[in-house]
């Protein structure tokens, strides 16, 4: 037989993982391979056999230039995890990670035995959630001497001032347009920040790797909420309070999810 090596899904408690057969979960991340659970006292990582030749480091850094192979396989692994942390509680992995040896999972799950089971308590009953914040500068553009206060001032002092003086104004309000455009946005993106925090228990702002345009407009933010799934309503009512709140001034709010919580479980040596 080739050389084989542990692909590794995600942790769970071994309590829970009992609940979820492994012969009962979706197709693992090779089409031949099955899952299974190594469970060490408490805790069990999710993981299924990997032909070393293909999951060594050099090869499948080799394999992750094809953009192809890659995507069908992230696509697995992601169906994996999202089928299970659905069910139960989860610290999910990211994709690509690789133990050469079954003793190498059982040494990580019990030296990291108290992280991880600190984790899994703070995500009982928790979900995460995504919100897109994107811009349609058209519409900001047309409506900006209303949706800003430094300009709906000027404009409310050109109507009262002189032809001449109203003119200035009106010269000054369009030389200003383009920098309370970007103040404005920057301002309701820090309010729906705010907002949105007090109804989780945990956010993260998330790096825009690169410009983002859609039908929606320009992507300008981009969340992560840690939400307790008995309040999702009151979370969701919230994004939907601020998308019409915000509506006049070309924002609109994408909410996606639930989400495996991957940006609230980021731990190094896993």
């Amino acid at each position: 037989m080739s050389p084989i090596a542990f692909y590794v899904y995600c942790i769970a408690e071994s309590a829970a993982a009992s609940q979820l057969p492994a012969d009962s979960l979706p197709a693992a991340i090779e089409e031949d391979a099955k899952l299974e659970w190594i469970s060490v006292a408490n805790l069990a990582a999710l993981v299924s056999r990997v032909p070393l030749d293909m999951y060594n480091e050099e090869s499948l850094a080799e394999h992750l230039t094809d953009a192809t192979w890659t995507a069908i396989r992230a696509m697995r692994h992601e169906t994996v995890v999202e089928y299970v942390a659905k069910r139960i509680s989860v610290v999910p992995l990211r994709f690509g990670t690789i133990y050469l040896e079954r003793a190498g999972i059982e040494k990580m799950l019990t030296e990291k035995a108290r992280e991880l089971e600190e984790i899994i308590q703070h995500l009982q009953g928790r979900e995460e959630w995504g919100v897109n914040v994107f811009c349609d500068r058209a519409v900001l553009m047309s409506s900006i001497t209303s949706v800003s206060p430094v300009l709906r001032e000027m404009v409310e002092i050109a109507e009262q001032a002189s032809p001449g003086q109203s003119y200035l104004i009106q010269k000054k309000i369009g030389a200003l347009k383009a920098d309370e455009a970007r103040i404005t946005v920057n301002a309701i993106v820090e309010q729906i920040e705010e907002r949105l925090k007090e109804q989780s228990d945990e956010a993260r702002r998330l790096r825009i790797l690169k410009v983002e345009t859609t039908e929606h407009g320009e992507l300008k933010a981009k969340f992560a909420f840690l939400v307790k799934r008995s309040a999702f309503e009151e979370f969701r009512d919230a994004a939907e309070r601020l998308a019409q709140e915000n509506q006049a001034a070309g924002i609109r709010l994408e909410l996606t999810g639930p989400w495996p919580v991957y940006n609230f479980t980021a731990r190094e040596g896993i």
